[in-house]
This record gives structure tokens, sequence and C-alpha cells, in this order.
């Protein structure tokens, strides 16, 4: 049967895509290969507890303030049974100012999740990883690519603004990940395993290092020839005004000089003493009962606090 001439049409589209998307990997993999920064969770010895740490660590958090953490906790927990069996409060504690602290309880989570349902190994099985306590898509995506090579679309927001300006030839990526951004990352993904992995890696570091949000370094790019966005002249965005990240005076502020006080006491705080960290009363008590709300602090008879103990 003779192809009809919209489908002969749809398979040049097809084949011109697949063409395009190949042309991406090589270039940007090897400058990975020799730009990669030398992360300790990139290192063999750090294991997949060791990449579960770290993208836990990383979400909203810059690298160099997630180092010294990072060593800090794999040197205490070295895997999810030593984790596991201290208390909660200790993972807000060793948490220290990276803030979002709600992450080191839902790592805490994960960690007992894993050393009751999995013998103590974090599982290679992307749908076991999705159902750990606290992980969602990116970070199963994550660790099941970065830990154990397997081939997924990892997207975070480095990765979206590398695709968004590549491939879409916009400046900035949605303020949410759509189905079109996922549908565009599977598409993009090399079809072997090692290539899909490392491919994930490279161009996650691209955009942290090169693609930049403020001052994209199109000079230094892999892959600038081949970019939509650099090849239309680089047109300003146009879509949703972009997310600032406020802090100061914000509730966000309060919790963290709050948690600062407990992490830093021995045992339990008066509500006295957690009241000088703050002089709006309406504002401090808001952000008080936001955190034991949320699991971070634990109130104790004679309006005492502390970290979280079970």
């Amino acid at each position: 049967m003779t192809a009809s001439p919209s489908q002969t049409s749809a398979s040049r589209t097809s084949a011109s895509h697949a063409a395009a998307t190949s042309a991406l990997h090589s270039p940007v993999i090897a400058w990975f290969d020799e730009h990669a920064r030398d992360l300790p969770w990139r290192r063999p010895e750090a294991g997949p507890w060791g990449v579960m740490v770290s993208e836990f660590m990383l979400q909203q958090t810059p690298v160099s303030r997630v180092l010294p953490v990072y060593e800090q906790w794999l040197a205490r927990w070295p895997r999810p049974a030593d984790l596991a069996a201290d208390a909660p409060g200790e993972a807000v504690r060793t948490w220290g100012r990276l803030g979002y602290p709600r992450r080191a309880l839902r790592l805490h989570g994960a960690a007992r999740a894993i050393t009751e349902r999995h013998g103590g190994d974090v599982p290679r099985d992307h749908a076991q990883l999705l159902a750990l306590p606290g992980i969602g898509e990116y970070t199963a995506a994550a660790v099941a690519s970065f830990a154990y090579g397997q081939r997924h679309a990892v997207l975070d927001t480095n990765v979206r603004r590398v695709f968004a300006r590549a491939s879409t030839g916009v400046e900035y990526p949605p303020n949410a990940t759509t189905a079109a951004e996922r549908r565009l990352a599977r598409a993009l993904l090399p079809p072997d395993e090692d290539t899909a992995a490392r491919w994930a890696a490279a161009s996650m570091e691209l955009g942290a290092l090169v693609c930049t949000a403020k001052s994209p370094d199109c000079d230094r790019c892999p892959v600038a020839g081949l970019c939509a966005w650099r090849l239309a002249g680089k047109p300003a965005h146009d879509g949703p005004p972009r997310r600032g990240q406020t802090y100061a005076g914000t509730d966000r502020q309060v919790r963290g000089k709050l948690l600062a006080v407990l992490r830093d006491a021995v045992g339990a705080v008066p509500r006295a003493v957690l009241d000088t960290v703050w002089d709006e009363p309406v504002q401090r008590a808001r952000a008080l009962d936001g955190l034991v709300s949320d699991g971070l602090v634990e109130p104790l008879e004679g309006g005492l606090y502390r970290l979280p103990q079970t």
C-alpha cells in the first residue's frame, strides 16, 4: 500500500525530530565528561543512599550550601537504617540552615520505610521508589537514573530551562511542569539506559553551569549552534511573570529563627525563650503553630517545646 502524502510528511517530521534529538546528546555528554563538577554524590562510594540524600538536599538549595551538611549527614548516618534508628528531631537538627526543613522529616520517613520494606537498601525499582514517603516523581526518577543508571526523564529546574531554550525556543519554561514538557523530556531520552542516565546528568549540569537563568553563557554552550532560542535571536520571555523568592519578614524567616533556637538547645525550650526571637506576636505565634502542625516541633506540658522525638 502506498503511503499517503500526510503519512509521508509525518514520517519525515518524525525522522527530522529524531535526528535533531540525537544531535544534542553527543555534544552535551562530551561537554559533561570534560566539565562536570567533582561532587561527592557523583562518586561511586556515595551509593544509592548518598544519591538520595543529595536529591533531597538539593531541592531549591545551591550546591555550596549543601556540601558541608551532606558530608556531616553521611558521616553520621551512612545507611538508611542508621537514620531510621535516630529521632526525627535529630534529622531536623542536622539539617541546619538548608531551608525547607520538612525535607529532613521526609528523608527520615523514607529511611524508615526503606529499612522496614526493603531491608535497608534503597530500592532499584522506580515504582518502589515512588511509593516511599516524601518521594515524588522527580526524586524517584533522579535516584533511579543517577544511582542505578536507568532510563528516566529527570526534570528539575535546570533541565527544564535547557529544554525550553534548546528545543522549544523560549527563554524560560512555565512556572509549573507541564504535560508537554514531560512528553518532550521523554522524546529527548537516548534509547539505551547508560546514555540516557548520562544525558540526564549532563543536561542538568549544563543548566546549572552554562544555560543559567539570568546570564546564560552561550559562547561556552556545546549546542549553541542547535539552540532554537539562540537561533531565533533570544526572544525575551513573554509568559506569566516568573515567581521570585522573598524571605525577609515572612513566616519562613520567623520559622527559621524559632527552629534555630530549638536546634541549638540541649533539651526543651520554654515558650518565653522562643518569644524573644521575633517582636510581632501574632506572626510569631502563627509560625510556631505552623511548625507544630508540620511535625517539626513538639509541644510539651508546661509551655515547653522541643524537636520531635518520635
